[in-house]
């Protein structure tokens, strides 16, 4: 069985008494997170909680008013940011060019850190129970504070049908922002695992620059998914940034602030809601094949000058990951191939030719058996064909540099 996973919204409307414990439980928190952290990275980034608690447990509980419960989710917080940071790192290596100009990549760890990592905000994790609960049917939620627990309203609006008996619901993160209070709740759920040998539709996705996504399925059909209007959307953003980081002022930071927090919901937004359209355009039980683009940089020499820095910074990691959850919950799932080669082969005879691909016309023309076709829909189709070479049992699809045909 598979493990669905969400995170439910709920916001919380505690009175100013209320409003003042639950900022100076977060606050507290927030200090134990720091001197957590600040002992890991002391201490050679030992992460294993076990030695954490065995270290940390007693000196905190006698000088914190957070209870054991909270304390322990302190430690299980800052591993778990650390674990994060580091398989971040081993995505992204270092690179530079050495004494004979060819780029080198040199592996990352947790030693790479100059500083610990700060906790910025005040925050709080929850466990379900022992530090937060649903009361009185529902109409109200016991929250822990520094004192004793206390209860308010909340609204679950758009998140109503989660609380059935097949969500289970878990940790929870209490969040303040912008003068409110939410209750962020992770929630799982066991699904169908997919099975490859079911026949699965397979869907080959290429994602890129004038396109954010071009899909070529197993039926033969394609779709565009058209990135024209992100990217000027995004130079306009551009623009504006350049225009307050010239000024240098207080308030201009403050703006260069919310305005780099609202690009950040928009780019998010818009991967949500491609993932979600991908999904819904195929039934349950699809492969959906994606190039593994880690460390790949996309060619931006057709592209205007003003555009091409801001779809460099695009976040197709967000995307990959949000197709990843969204697929696991109709019973599909993404499978990520090699991308050497996959904008060079000719579908048709198997020729991989680098000079087939016109960059300026934005079309592959087989200089062999003369077949064409757009470049984008072309690297889905040998995406896609990836993704059936996966399916009948190679491990590791990849295509081959064949370059003459006899």
């Amino acid at each position: 069985m598979t493990k669905l996973g969400r995170t439910i919204k709920l916001r919380l409307y505690p009175d100013t008494n209320q409003a003042e414990q639950f900022l100076a439980m977060s606050q507290e928190y927030q200090r134990l997170a720091n001197i957590v952290s600040q002992w890991i990275f002391d201490h050679e980034f030992q992460l294993s909680w076990l030695k954490i608690n065995h270290q940390l447990y007693k000196q905190l509980r006698q000088e914190s008013p957070l209870n054991s419960q909270m304390v322990q989710s302190v430690f299980r917080t800052v591993v778990a940011c650390y674990k994060t940071v580091q398989e971040q790192m081993k995505q992204h290596p270092y690179r530079y060019q050495n004494e004979e100009k060819k780029w080198v990549q040199v592996p990352r760890d947790l030693n790479w850190l100059v500083n610990p990592i700060q906790f910025r905000r005040p925050q709080a994790d929850l466990v379900r129970q022992s530090n937060y609960s649903f009361v009185d049917k529902m109409q109200q939620i016991s929250i822990t504070t520094l004192g004793k627990r206390t209860k308010l309203r909340f609204t679950d609006k758009g998140f109503e049908k989660y609380f059935t008996d097949d969500w289970k619901l878990g940790t929870a993160k209490l969040v303040h922002t912008q003068g409110k209070w939410f209750l962020h709740i992770g929630i799982t759920k066991e699904g169908s695992d997919f099975n490859p040998k079911d026949s699965p539709q397979i869907v080959g996705i290429d994602r890129g620059l004038r396109f954010l996504a071009t899909t070529f399925d197993s039926e033969g059909k394609t779709l565009f998914f058209d990135g024209q209007k992100i990217l000027r959307k995004r130079k306009k953003f551009l623009e504006i940034r350049r225009q307050l980081q010239s000024k240098g002022t207080k308030s201009a930071k403050k703006k260069l602030k919310r305005l780099a927090q609202r690009e950040n919901r928009w780019m998010t937004d818009v991967n949500h809601r491609l993932a979600k359209t991908l999904v819904a355009a195929y039934e349950s039980h699809t492969l959906f094949v994606l190039e593994d683009l880690t460390n790949v940089t996309f060619n931006t020499d057709d592209l205007l000058k003003s555009l091409r820095n801001s779809h460099r910074s695009w976040s197709f990691f967000q995307l990959e990951s949000f197709l990843k959850y969204k697929a696991l919950a109709i019973q599909s799932t993404v499978l990520k191939v090699s991308p050497a080669f996959t904008s060079q082969r000719c579908p048709k005879c198997g020729l991989v030719e680098k000079t087939n691909r016109h960059h300026e016309t934005h079309e592959y023309w087989c200089a062999q058996c003369q077949y064409r076709c757009n470049d984008d829909r072309l690297g889905a189709m040998n995406i896609e064909m990836l993704g059936q070479d996966w399916v009948s049992g190679i491990r590791h699809p990849k295509i081959k540099k064949l370059t003459t045909i006899g």
